[in-house]
């Protein structure tokens, strides 16, 4: 595209050189910097993105997008554009050069504190049943209608995000779902970019790392269903917020009749309602009430938390014009989210699950959903990632002490910090059950199995899917689901009765 087109989308852009120039690409990373190639430089958290553009030029960039004016070295014949919010820009580009693959979807995105991932994996499947291709984007995967790989982050950033979109578009996926990261909005991934459906799970302690406080939190998330009201692009978004939720029920009242809204959970006042809810080791079933009719939903999903997804999920593809009917068809057959209570195996009459439960809030869902199902003794393990929010540390501690009856606490990714002060920051928190400290995960997660007794349900808490853990100077290979398995295959076998005489 020509730089001259480009640069009419940005917000009373300064410029100076031939706009005439023809832009193949764009990127700020001055690594990937080659001839026909803009150039953002974007103030990161850690580095800023002006230190680089002399590497830019050096590599043949072919326009320098910046916040500030061009110093004196700025050559003549490469043209400077000044803006002022480069992430905005940088947006922009990604979406006009890759086509503005969104407008050429039917894309829902998922954010909220839980759920995302279960959520948005529930609407790629309905959709992959009713319309045979679809994408998704999130934590876990990243599916592009032809190729599925792991996923690098939640919310990718702007050029590889619109590059997925337009590979979804070539590759003839009708929709996609994705997850929508409170990074990703705050830093602006998702700019210009159209969505169908804008669901809201829930929200609770978590990122306060980044964020600084909770309501500074929500403000971020309700940030994107605002500029969805006020700029819907193109499209007819639709909010479709958990009612039951506290900061759901604040989102309801701040959108007020800017934008169309589907409330969905138990409350008598959701437009998508769920009743008489039910729940086995095999699964779960409730009737939905939406639309004026009843459906039965059955899914091979538990938790009441599931419960709730489901709803969003089913809601979102109402929103996207599929028949209500035919998704709650294609919920009865839906797939193991990985790392979201996952079933790892039972021996002896002992049961392991693997959870992502990573805040207060998810852990306590995932504790009692455990306990639902009525075992002898539910034993968690768990342990809080270091570099994050340590508020939350001991209130996970809380957490999983009410409900559980033994609890392991061990390391998650200690990242640079001490893991035994992060296990003592955790211990500030248990009160009122048994519990021990084992810093080695592995071996926190064998002593767990094999000290569980027939009719014991183990819950290994924190990383789910993840296939590695972090330290301060290596990462290693590491899976719970593996772990719990081989614990299992290791458990020693019950000693035989006494002969009868």
């Amino acid at each position: 595209m020509i730089l001259r087109d480009l640069i009419a989308h940005l917000d009373r852009p300064l410029h100076s050189g031939p706009l005439d120039t023809d832009i193949t690409a764009v990127t700020s990373d001055s690594r990937l910097v080659e001839p026909g190639v803009a150039f953002v430089a974007v103030r990161g958290e850690s580095r800023d993105g002006r230190e680089f553009i002399p590497k830019a030029l050096e590599r043949g960039a072919a326009v320098i997008i910046c916040d500030t004016a061009p110093d004196e070295s700025h050559p003549a014949e490469v043209p400077y554009i000044q803006v002022s919010d480069t992430r905005h820009a940088l947006a922009a580009f990604a979406r006009l050069l890759a086509g503005d693959p969104s407008k050429k979807l039917r894309l829902a995105g998922v954010t909220g504190t839980n759920g995302k991932t279960t959520t948005a994996f529930l609407i790629h499947h309905i959709m992959k049943r009713v319309w045979h291709r679809a994408g998704v984007i999130g934590t876990v995967i990243v599916d592009d209608g032809e190729q599925t790989r792991p996923a690098n982050f939640t919310t990718p950033e702007p050029v590889e995000l619109n590059g997925l979109l337009a590979r979804m578009v070539d590759h003839g996926c009708r929709g996609a779902a994705m997850e929508v990261s409170s990074h990703g909005i705050d830093q602006k991934r998702i700019g210009g970019i159209a969505f169908d459906a804008a669901i809201f799970t829930n929200l609770t302690q978590d990122h306060l790392d980044y964020h600084g406080t909770l309501d500074a939190y929500a403000a971020t998330k309700f940030s994107w269903f605002e500029s969805l009201a006020a700029d819907p692009l193109g499209k007819k978004p639709v909010a479709v917020i958990n009612f039951d939720d506290g900061y759901g029920e604040k989102l309801v009242t701040l959108l007020g009749d800017k934008m169309p809204m589907i409330k969905y959970g138990f409350n008598v006042h959701c437009d998508f309602r769920a009743n008489n809810f039910k729940q086995s080791a095999r699964g779960m079933e409730f009737e939905l009430t939406a639309k004026g009719k009843s459906y039965l939903v059955r899914a091979p999903l538990i938790g009441r938390f599931n419960a709730y997804n489901i709803l969003s999920a089913l809601a979102a593809a109402s929103a996207m014009k599929i028949k209500l009917r035919d998704a709650v068809t294609a919920i009865a057959e839906a797939p193991q989210v990985p790392g979201r209570m996952e079933h790892c195996g039972t021996k002896d009459g002992i049961s392991v699950f693997v959870d992502y439960a990573h805040t207060p809030d998810a852990v306590t869902n995932a504790c009692r959903t455990l306990k639902e199902l009525n075992p002898n003794r539910l034993i968690t393990v768990f342990g809080c990632g270091g570099d994050r929010d340590k508020k939350k540390r001991p209130l996970m501690g809380k957490a999983a002490a009410e409900i559980s009856d033994a609890c392991i606490i061990t390391s998650d990714n200690p990242r640079s910090e001490d893991p035994e002060t992060i296990i003592k920051e955790i211990e500030s928190g248990m009160v009122g059950t048994r519990y021990r400290a084992v810093v080695d995960r592995a071996e926190a997660i064998r002593i767990a199995i094999h000290a569980a007794g027939k009719g014991d349900i183990v819950l290994i808490a924190g990383k789910g899917h993840e296939t590695y853990q972090q330290f301060a100077d290596r990462t290693i290979d590491f899976d719970d689901r593996r772990e719990a398995r081989r614990a299992l295959a290791e458990r020693p076998e019950p000693p035989l009765p006494p002969r009868k005489r």
